[in-house]
């Protein structure tokens, strides 16, 4: 009872997140007419479009050492073409439709169970994989946030000015991470569950490669937004990370309206704010529903393929 409740409430609140969202955006664009919009996504250049296609499918298969890691990890070996296929299409899903821990873990158990992992093997694999995918969010956003520190839009009404104390704790967790691979040797118990810190060469390429795969997403946008803005790909980085992390607890899927509303409040003041929506619904097309159009493909493809295979047995 207790957890269908929470279940509901993290439901409302995201609901909540993607009304205010959408509000603020269409706050945000009132003086502009539905075609500037369009008009500024078809003068985005192909060569730029081009680039962010190289960029997400490069992404993509960054996102494989998530899983790769994690079987390391385990000390588990699984060929890295079976890793790939469930990884990228978990991945695909679970970054368009939300709700990572249900949508990537369903699929990462429907894969790997029918190539013989175990359910706590399969378990271990999906939390070390999340777990990452939260490392580089905090090491990357740690540093810029506290070499660079852009202001928070007053709208948003956080206690603080800067985005400079979210890095401290950023960078506080993932050295306290580091530290515990290098001096914490044994099995932790946390509410009944086993936690064993992995090596401190995994560690650090769990960092590596969730920094890189968020340097890249933040790369694909920054290729669509206008030629005429004046901001450096580190600055908009920083811009990216706080508006995708606010996206990302607020669990809407993909972000959807929490994302568009930081990126909006914070470069209006550079560039219409038309042209960066135009940018972001190409940022949306090219890095979330294409690959997602892609993962589907192939799950239909191997749904196919095992349905017939047991037909012929």
């Amino acid at each position: 009872m207790l957890k269908k409740l929470r279940l509901n409430f993290s439901s409302l609140f995201g609901l909540l997140l993607l009304v205010l969202s959408l509000w603020a955006i269409a706050n945000e664009l009132r003086q502009y007419n539905y075609r500037d919009i369009l008009n500024s996504l078809a003068a985005i250049p192909k060569s730029r479009l081009s680039w962010a296609i190289w960029l997400t499918a490069l992404g993509y298969v960054v996102m494989i050492g998530y899983d790769i890691l994690g079987f390391s990890y385990i000390n588990r070996s699984l060929s890295w073409n079976k890793i790939a296929l469930t990884n990228f299409i978990s991945s695909a899903f679970s970054n368009t439709i939300g709700f990572a821990l249900l949508t990537g873990s369903a699929i990462r158990y429907r894969f790997y169970s029918t190539w013989g992992v175990s359910a706590v093997a399969i378990a271990q694999v999906i939390a070390f994989a999340n777990f990452t995918f939260w490392l580089g969010m905090f090491a990357v956003a740690g540093f810029l946030f506290l070499i660079n520190p852009i202001k928070i839009p007053t709208q948003l009404h956080l206690p603080f000015a800067t985005v400079r104390p979210i890095g401290v704790i950023f960078i506080l967790l993932v050295a306290v991470y580091l530290l515990g691979s290098i001096f914490i040797r044994q099995t932790l118990i946390i509410r009944g569950h086993e936690f064993r810190f992995p090596s401190f060469k995994i560690s650090l390429a769990q960092v590596a490669i969730s920094s890189f795969d968020w340097i890249l997403a933040a790369a694909v946008l920054y290729a669509l937004l206008p030629s005429n803005i004046s901001l450096s790909y580190l600055d908009f980085l920083g811009i990216y990370l706080l508006a995708m992390f606010a996206g990302v607890v607020s669990n809407v899927p993909g972000g959807l309206g929490v994302f568009e509303t930081i990126i909006l409040l914070i470069l209006s003041s550079k560039v219409s704010a038309a042209e960066v929506l135009g940018s972001m619904l190409a940022y949306r097309g090219i890095y979330y529903f294409l690959p997602l159009l892609v993962a589907a493909g192939l799950l239909g493809l191997y749904e196919m393929r095992f349905r017939t295979g047991n037909l012929q047995k």
